[in-house]
């Protein structure tokens, strides 16, 4: 089986990292090469071994305006085209979209003559008329939905085409038991016994950093000491991005100085060292507005540190309540700042949280499973001869 995986950006994000996890994983049986435009995600790929091949870049909207609609056909056709170049080049049985705008190009490349195309939808999208007409054209074009939740694959109005194929984590590489929690402490000049909790996310509105601003200057208006470590930047700042971005960024430090949280409350940027980051963290937040699927999540579980995420989207498929973390309603920051300190005042609790969240990312979010799911919705497809699979297709063969 020969896949061809397609990304319509090569900037990283948390759809990226699920992608690069899935390509170490990728079982033998199946040959897979990833076309993308140049970045750091084309050098991820090729540093791990996998066959690169340029695609030009997609900016295409899923905002109504004329000229990002425009722009965005005419990228689209670009694409396409090329998808299809690739697709015979490589002997491709199935191209495989890791996001909505790729599926886009992919589809389109399957009805010009190119393979069935798999498309992975990771995010909601917005109401309107174009991302209404974008899901339209993808549920009749596309061979197979994969989506990372059930939450998403409902939203996205599918599930007579879809499967459910969970994120993965790296369970080696996010391991506490490799990592010293006390030397990485000192090096981001952390006191041993200060309450640390941090929001690992791209930097824009949906994810809540706010919100965590908000709840840290409660806490420290109650009394407890604590310091929010807020990793992560703003990823996409084009016109064509659905948030001002760059605007909310500035707007997250001025929110830290005007409620007298600047000391409280640390601006990491984009790490490298994230296992190390959490290792540092008594608690990790996502106060997320909508959370898709929540890869913060997952690799918080792996490292064995509770969280409190947001009570709208996948992570209720992921996290079980009072057992290895806690849901709490978006927008809620007095609801978030109580849930933190019941669990920081109960350091027995966070222990035994942390444990059962370790083994549940062991037994549930391995990438070998993953890996093992896709390869047989890959073989669904090709078996198919490009027809859409139905539902009962799909849950009985490809579901992890």
């Amino acid at each position: 089986m020969k896949a061809l995986l397609v990304n319509h950006t090569s900037t990283i994000s948390g759809g990226e990292h699920s992608l690069l996890e899935l390509l170490r994983a990728m079982p033998d049986g199946v040959d897979a090469v990833l076309a993308c435009p140049e970045g750091p995600l084309a050098e991820e790929a090729r540093a791990i071994g996998i066959r690169v091949e340029r695609l030009p870049k997609t900016d295409g909207s899923l905002k109504l305006h004329p000229w990002h609609t425009a722009k965005g056909v005419s990228s689209l056709v670009s694409s396409a085209l090329a998808i299809r170049r690739l697709s015979r080049r490589h002997g491709a049985d199935v191209v495989h979209a890791n996001s909505i705008r790729a599926g886009l190009s992919a589809t389109l490349a399957s009805r010009l003559g190119g393979p069935p195309a798999v498309v992975h939808v990771r995010d909601c999208l917005p109401e309107g008329r174009v991302p209404a007409a974008t899901t339209r054209f993808l549920r009749r074009r596309a061979a197979a939905i994969v989506a990372n939740s059930s939450h998403t694959l409902q939203r996205f109005g599918s599930p007579e085409q879809g499967v459910v194929v969970h994120n993965p984590v790296d369970t080696r590489r996010f391991d506490c038991a490799r990592i010293d929690r006390a030397d990485v402490r000192r090096g981001l000049g952390l006191e041993p016994d200060r309450v640390v909790v941090g929001v690992v996310a791209q930097l824009t509105p949906w994810k809540g950093q706010d919100d965590a601003i908000r709840a840290t200057a409660l806490l420290k208006a109650s009394g407890v000491d604590v310091t929010l470590l807020l990793v992560g930047s703003a990823k996409f700042t084009t016109s064509a991005t659905r948030h001002d971005n760059i605007t909310y960024v500035e707007g997250l430090h001025e929110l830290a100085r005007s409620l007298d949280v600047e000391r409280e409350v640390r601006f990491l940027g984009e790490r490298g060292d994230i296992p190390e980051i959490l290792a540092a963290l008594d608690l990790v937040l996502l106060p997320s507005w909508e959370e898709p699927f929540g890869r913060a999540v997952i690799e918080a579980f792996a490292m064995g540190v509770p969280v409190v995420a947001t009570d709208v989207g996948g992570t209720c498929e992921i996290v079980s309540e009072g057992e290895d973390g806690l849901l709490r309603p978006p927008r809620r920051p007095d609801a978030w700042a109580d849930a933190i300190r019941g669990l920081v005042e109960a350091p027995e609790l966070l222990e035994t949280m942390g444990g059962r969240a370790r083994q549940k990312a062991l037994q549930r979010f391995a990438p070998e499973g993953h890996g093992a799911a896709i390869q047989a919705v890959y073989e669904r497809v090709g078996s198919a001869n490009g027809d859409r699979l139905s539902e009962v297709d799909f849950r009985m063969n490809a579901v992890r």
